[in-house]
């Protein structure tokens, strides 16, 4: 078994998965944990869906699908925060709204261009062990963005999402920051559409910060926890999902949900 673990990590392609998969974990578990505690956490659900539209739409096009998600996706997430504030409308409502149009357009796209649907098919449900190098290289970069741009606006940030309003007060732009998180979040949700697809993206954010915060006493303690979740679902998932010759998208998901409800446990039993 030791010497299939070693060979096992001499593939190109489990390095690459490792490697990209590491990055886009962290800041899938950093950025999760503001959405959650803002009770934001179905924007990357919404905004997943609307990069199906725009990975769709990209192929229709006959252009890389990443170059086209992200700027489509980073400007639906501004439209969500514009329809909540100008129609006055609930945030999830929006954020329906939004995701509805996405994936209808999608589907049509995919209808009208029947070449593409096996391609299209790769993004709904994920697989980090086909990712290229280009994939590769942007994950690592963007991810590097988002975490530096995280870590620079650290307080505000903070600041926001316990009290908004305080916040306010204080001097912070909270309209500024709250723009600033959608976007971050939106350049997150296409990173993690090759890892987990379309369909399961929302769990990476959510799970591994909803499991940090039963265990941890402080938020940046529950960041640290999140992040060791994230990453051990990563590659532990990876690792399993090539040997049981299982979904790498799902397999991720699953171990994350295991690890949640055994957080769960230890919090109503030993904690």
């Amino acid at each position: 078994m030791n010497m299939d673990i070693i060979s096992f990590l001499q593939y190109s392609f489990i390095q690459k998965a490792f490697f990209a998969g590491s990055f886009v974990a962290v800041t899938c578990s950093v950025l999760g944990l503001f959405l959650v505690l803002r009770k934001m956490s179905l924007i990357g659900d919404g905004l997943s869906h609307v990069s199906f539209g725009a990975i769709a739409l990209g192929l229709f096009l006959g252009i890389y699908p990443f170059y086209v998600a992200v700027p489509v996706v980073m400007l639906a997430s501004i439209v969500i925060l514009k329809i909540s504030e100008k129609a006055k409308i609930y945030g999830d409502s929006a954020i329906g709204i939004v995701s509805a149009v996405g994936i209808a357009g999608g589907v049509i796209l995919a209808s009208v261009s029947k070449g593409f649907n096996v391609d299209l098919f790769s993004y709904l449900f994920g697989n980090i062990l086909a990712i290229s190098n280009t994939e590769v290289v942007l994950s690592v970069i963007l991810s590097f963005v988002v975490l530096v741009v995280i870590y620079f606006f650290y307080w505000d940030l903070f600041s926001a999402t316990f009290d908004e309003e305080y916040a306010k007060t204080t001097g912070i732009k909270t309209n500024f920051i709250n723009i600033l998180l959608t976007l971050l979040t939106a350049v997150t949700v296409v990173l993690s559409v090759k890892m987990v697809g379309i369909m399961l993206v929302s769990a990476l954010l959510i799970l591994p910060a909803v499991t940090a915060l039963q265990l941890a006493k402080g938020f940046k303690v529950a960041m640290i926890i999140g992040c060791f979740v994230s990453l051990f679902s990563v590659l532990f998932g990876i690792t399993l999902s090539f040997f049981l010759d299982l979904p790498s998208g799902a397999t991720i998901v699953m171990i994350n949900a295991i690890l949640f409800f055994l957080a769960i446990t230890y919090k109503k039993f030993v904690a």
